[in-house]
């Protein structure tokens, strides 16, 4: 985080925080040190501002960009439409995004809010059909004057973006945290562990840490069951319904983004577990994460329980950095957090609220500590 005055937000993209998580770690018996790298306190709210930015500041240098006239296209399931809205807000450029139906409104509005034009696709669509989200901005690419992709899936900004930011600072983060006997670490990155949609995140991170920090770093990529990403490809076996619901990871194709040689292992996640994973977060750490957050740490976990997994586990001083690529924002009209927000068995507190709420108040009675005692407080039920 800057100390200084910003010239603009773009200088606010990444520089996010790794942080302990290890209330997850206690409830899970790990012994190791599980990190989040939290994402959402980017300016503009998750990992794709970071490869937003390095794209449009590279077609700026390579004279891709035309101040006044160039149009960014760029097919996105939201994120990396909304650091490119937001850095082309800020440079002066008009931005078309072309998004999946499946993706939330709130992503749509903001895009909208930062001045793009959303155009929405079918989401049954394949990636090379016409109607797609990469049909459609090709095509729209063809026919607006000016119109430019900077193609997330195949542009070398992507992972090096990661190459030379994200994964740099969590490896200072994690050199520069001195080991204690009560906080003990092998001063390391250990194992890193994160989402794959483009796969830039995946491979930049594994080229940072171990060109240069860790040649035995292990290096785990999570993949939505009905998504083909992931090796070998037995784990990409067919699914009663190939769509799932958590965004901005997996795909029906697989981007040239994506070297899956710098990968070590592959967990598939469904989305059940993404969300309760997102809950726990939320619940027992503060940190309001989106649904690829939730995989990620889903994933993690079922990693650690692998017979690979259970050595780091089972070793103190292990730092094992989990991705945490977006926040909540994006997703709170989605049934699946409306569910994890709005519908929990009430609690015992809350039990207690209504008793004393539904009791006649005497204006001339103390609530004292022991007044309060004689309401039972319900026993919560067992799950």
């Amino acid at each position: 985080m800057s100390t200084q005055i910003l010239d603009n937000a773009l200088g606010g993209v990444g520089h996010t925080p790794l942080i302990r998580l290890d209330k997850i770690a206690q409830a899970n018996g790990l012994r190791c040190n599980l990190l989040g790298k939290v994402e959402f306190m980017s300016a503009g709210g998750s990992v794709k501002d970071r490869i937003a930015k390095a794209m449009v500041e590279a077609a700026e240098r390579d004279g891709k960009l035309i101040p006044g006239k160039s149009v960014v296209i760029e097919p996105t399931s939201g994120n990396t439409g909304i650091g490119l809205a937001m850095a082309c807000a800020i440079k002066g450029y008009s931005v078309i995004i072309t998004l999946p139906n499946k993706m939330s409104l709130e992503k749509e509005a903001l895009l909208r809010a930062l001045g793009a034009e959303v155009v929405r696709t079918p989401t049954e669509a394949s990636w090379d059909s016409p109607d797609s989200h990469i049909g459609v901005a090709n095509r729209l690419q063809r026919e607006i004057p000016h119109g430019i992709i900077l193609d997330q899936y195949r542009n070398v900004n992507n992972p090096l973006a990661h190459e030379f930011t994200t994964g740099p600072e969590i490896i200072e983060a994690v050199t520069s945290t001195p080991s204690t006997t009560s906080k003990p670490s092998s001063e390391k990155v250990d194992v890193i562990i994160a989402g794959a949609g483009t796969g830039g995140t995946i491979t930049g991170l594994s080229r940072a840490i171990k060109k240069k920090h860790n040649p035995d770093c292990i290096v785990v990529a999570i993949d939505p069951k009905g998504s083909i990403l992931a090796q070998p490809e037995s784990l990409n076996g067919v699914v009663d319904d190939g769509q799932y619901v958590v965004e901005g990871i997996g795909y029906d194709f697989i981007p040239d983004v994506l070297d899956r040689s710098d990968v070590n292992t592959w967990i598939k996640t469904v989305d059940d577990e993404s969300f309760s994973a997102v809950q726990q977060l939320m619940k027992t750490e503060g940190l309001l994460v989106g649904g690829s957050s939730g995989s990620a740490l889903a994933g993690a976990l079922r990693w650690l329980k692998t017979e690979e997994g259970q050595v780091v586990a089972n070793t103190p001083g292990k730092n094992v950095v989990v991705l945490l690529a977006d926040g909540i924002r994006n997703y709170m009209s989605k049934s699946w957090f409306l569910k994890i927000a709005m519908e929990q068995e009430p609690s015992p507190l809350a039990a207690t609220i209504t008793q004393l709420l539904s009791r006649k108040e005497n204006p001339k009675e103390t609530h004292t500590p022991e007044a309060l005692a004689t309401i039972r407080t319900p026993t919560p039920a067992s799950h």
